[in-house]
């Protein structure tokens, strides 16, 4: 299976690197390159790639803007030299995040992400279009910033998510790393079948709840697997009721 892809980015050198990097990569077929953001919005509109690799900071358009004025849906794999856009990749549910210079076996890397998404749209088209990285369907991966490094996370192995003054505390594994971003953003874009909003600051993912118990006559009390306790809010309470009738 052959996909085609397009390279947006303002410097020559990191074009010719690019292009170097995808000449032998069998799968993968190069039909255009833009070096401004309105050039790249016209090129991936008329050509219509499955994937492209996006400089984010670029003259007229930054990457951000570019994908919020594309018609066509490609996947995207980023890159910058400004890792302060990490939680803006991760916000836009990116095929990844290149932190540049970067070398052959991060770029192999990424590329293997992409053929695995580019693979799975073919079975189902709707995940991961630039519907979704818009924020109108479901996350099912996120990167995160972990140290020094953009790290990808699977949605479903986040156990729950904490509103802590202008960030939100994204707890998996056994770590809780810090997003600016608003917890409504994750309410909207997190699956509720699966990850419920117990209170104005709580997002609990139901699949890491140990039990849930009273804790007066109109509050219950959420018990995590990992022992913490969360006292739900009145209306999210009656809400759990109801999902356990």
């Amino acid at each position: 299976m052959k996909f085609t892809a397009v390279i947006v980015e303002d410097e020559p050198l990191a074009r010719k690197t690019l292009r170097d990097l995808t000449a032998d990569v069998t799968w993968l077929e190069m039909i255009g390159e833009a070096s401004d953001g309105l050039a790249a919005v016209e090129l991936i509109n008329t050509h219509k790639p499955d994937l492209v690799f996006l400089d984010i900071h670029m003259p007229e358009l930054s990457g951000l803007d570019v994908l919020k004025r594309l018609l066509h849906e490609p996947a995207v794999v980023f890159t910058t030299t400004y890792d302060q856009h990490a939680i803006a990749a991760f916000e836009l549910a990116a095929v990844d995040y290149l932190l540049k210079p970067f070398g052959r076996q991060r770029f192999e890397q990424a590329l293997d992400r992409a053929r695995e998404v580019l693979e799975r749209r073919q079975e189902k088209p709707a995940l991961g279009d630039v519907r979704e990285t818009l924020g109108t369907s479901t996350l099912e991966r996120l990167l995160i910033r972990d140290g020094g490094r953009i790290m990808p996370v699977v949605v479903r192995e986040i156990e729950r998510l904490e509103a802590e003054g202008d960030y939100v505390g994204v707890r998996v594994g056994g770590k809780t790393h810090l997003v600016n971003l608003p917890l409504g953003n994750f309410e909207q874009r997190l699956d509720a079948t699966r990850f419920v909003r117990v209170h104005r600051s709580h997002l609990v993912n139901m699949d890491f709840v140990d039990a849930i118990e009273p804790y007066d006559n109109a509050q219950l009390l959420v018990r995590m697997k990992d022992g913490t306790k969360i006292i739900a809010s009145r209306s999210a309470s009656k809400r759990l009721r109801e999902l356990s009738l």
